[in-house]
């Protein structure tokens, strides 16, 4: 039997930080995207990043991946302080998930989850996977529900199914961090559902990773988030345990409208609060 290697190590009483980020200000074109935005990510944490649109989700999530600096405040990411690290590098260590991964060859499935061992989106010449490396690949689409799929070609694969190879082309190098990016953009019910299982049993086989999920839909977390926070027109809302941060009354004020939140077999939903007629 063969069994997969941890991803992590830190001590079970004292959880690494893998992200700290402190007062963290961001302007472009002078216009204000974050504003004075602190977290801390430890190792087995799973953050999500909620808010409206333009409230500062994906620019946060750019700056946790190394894609850009700080206008002001610092980042540290693996312990590596942005601004004094190649942010190549540091990209490497990181997985990365976006949903619009810019792949136009037709690769297999399995061709796609190798390329994440040399962070290219198409094979690069004259590198082949190991043995060993072929195994973990297939190991990992297996956990993630693409077991046998592994000869598909990208452009045949649905959505739902595009977006857990991904996942497991960001697992191959296995990092201490995976960053997903609206994970469950253009999925349909089944499709969400599946990915969103998937992402449980990834965090409940390795239990050092750390994760942090970008969305606008309380609906696409997976019922293992352990922490999240409200971002609004670039500053932070409110921010901490999950279940302390996502309420009815902060998530309405987030964005701006008045919605009632639910929890039901550890999973969140949100409906609009009627408001009475006059």
């Amino acid at each position: 039997m063969t069994t997969t290697a941890p991803l992590a190590t830190s001590s079970p009483t004292a959880p690494v930080p893998v992200i700290r980020a402190d007062g963290v200000t961001l302007v472009r074109d002078g216009k204000i995207l974050l504003d004075s935005v602190s977290m801390t990510v430890r190792s087995g944490e799973h953050w999500a990043l909620l808010g409206a649109n333009g409230a500062g989700k994906s620019t946060l999530l750019g700056l946790l991946g190394a894609i850009r600096h700080p206008t002001r405040g610092t980042v540290e990411v693996l312990g590596r302080t942005l601004g004094r690290v190649d942010l190549r590098e540091l990209r490497t260590l990181l997985g990365h998930v976006d949903p619009r991964h810019p792949l136009r060859s037709p690769l297999s499935v399995n061709e796609v989850v190798l390329t994440g061992l040399t962070n290219s989106v198409e094979p690069v010449p004259r590198w082949s996977a190991g043995p060993e490396q072929r195994e973990r690949a297939e190991r990992l689409l297996k956990m993630l529900g693409m077991g046998g799929k592994e000869g598909s070609r990208w452009p045949a694969l649905s959505q739902g199914e595009r977006g857990r190879t991904l996942i497991a082309r960001a697992l191959m190098p296995q990092p201490r961090l995976l960053l997903l990016d609206e994970p469950a953009t253009g999925l349909d019910l089944a499709a969400r559902e599946q990915l969103l299982d998937s992402l449980d049993a990834l965090r409940e086989e390795h239990p050092e990773l750390a994760t942090v999920l970008v969305t606008h839909h309380l609906e696409e977390l997976p019922a293992s988030t352990s922490h999240a926070m409200l971002l609004r027109g670039g500053r932070c809302v409110a921010s901490g345990p999950a279940d302390e941060v996502l309420t009815t009354d902060q998530v309405s004020d987030c964005f701006g409208h008045p919605v009632r939140i639910s929890r039901t077999d550890g999973r969140w939903a949100a409906r609009a609060r009627r408001t009475p007629r006059r």
